[in-house]
């Protein structure tokens, strides 16, 4: 911090900077608007917010009838299990992928600070991998699965697998690489196996990292599996499709207030493991 004169407040010496990259950023921003043909102003058009007062009035007071809220429960029910059964089988694939392509426990880097060239080729066919799994999107896959073993939530559990097994293995590397390795190191040199030096040099200092990301990555295989069930996976995003269609407003309401419970509980039930794990 500089002082620009007796008397007067310091002057920031970022302040340029910061501005600068701030137009720079909005540069780069306008040409993105303009091909999208982002236009904020047709929010305001008096037309435009007559239609929509009108769309959003019919969606209240919400649906709790007895029949509803029995085949809300189901389809809740539906979702989670898809949401978990696809993550499960996610990890089945991540980790192990996750321990290949992470250079964590390669003797050459432990040793020299520098993994092999060997190694690094041996890894290059687990990292291309990764990234074929997660560089096609859950909805594409859903699709596909739809079409060869029909409608239902088998369709949703197999893309969320095979998507976030993806996902899953190029961070849980990451976390692995990120951790302080002199343990692994240690038990490496007195003999210790790689999964040894794996579980008791590496996990218990990724743990909570690990953990996190798990629970981030099952919150979003909810919201996934949602999104899913507009291309007839099942569960709640199936419900919501039926109900727009239908123009009943009111169980669109409840079922989306029923989505913001389950992603409220899966974000306590994070808090409250990494708490734990703490």
């Amino acid at each position: 911090m500089q002082l620009s004169g007796a008397g007067q407040p310091p002057r920031d010496p970022a302040a340029l900077p910061r501005l600068l990259l701030t137009c720079l950023a909005l540069l780069v921003l306008w040409p993105g608007l303009v091909l999208t043909e982002f236009r904020p102003a047709t929010l305001l058009d008096p037309r435009n917010l007559d239609i929509f007062s009108r769309f959003l009035a019919g969606f209240w007071p919400p649906d709790l009838s007895p029949g509803f809220l029995a085949l809300l429960f189901k389809a809740t029910l539906d979702t989670l299990a898809m949401a978990t059964a696809g993550l499960v089988l996610a990890l089945l694939v991540a980790v192990p992928l996750s321990l290949l392509s992470s250079h964590a426990l390669s003797v050459s880097a432990l040793s020299n600070g520098q993994p092999s060239y060997l190694g690094r080729l041996l890894r290059y066919p687990a990292r291309l991998l990764l990234i074929v799994l997660r560089s096609i999107p859950e909805i594409v896959w859903a699709l596909l699965f739809v079409r060869a073993v029909g409608l239902g939530p088998t369709a949703g559990v197999l893309a969320i697998a095979i998507t976030y097994s993806g996902m899953l293995g190029k961070v849980y590397a990451e976390i692995y690489e990120s951790v302080d390795r002199r343990p692994a190191q240690a038990l490496l040199q007195a003999g210790s196996s790689r999964l040894a030096a794996f579980c008791y040099g590496i996990l218990p200092a990724a743990a909570q990292e690990l953990t996190s990301y798990t629970l981030y990555r099952w919150e979003c295989a909810i919201r996934a599996s949602v999104i899913m069930g507009f291309v007839g996976a099942g569960g709640l995003g199936q419900m919501i499709d039926l109900s727009i269609r239908m123009f009943a407003g009111g169980e669109v309401v409840t079922i989306l207030l029923t989505f913001l419970f389950l992603v409220l509980a899966a974000d306590q039930l994070s808090n409250l493991l990494r708490r734990r794990l703490a």
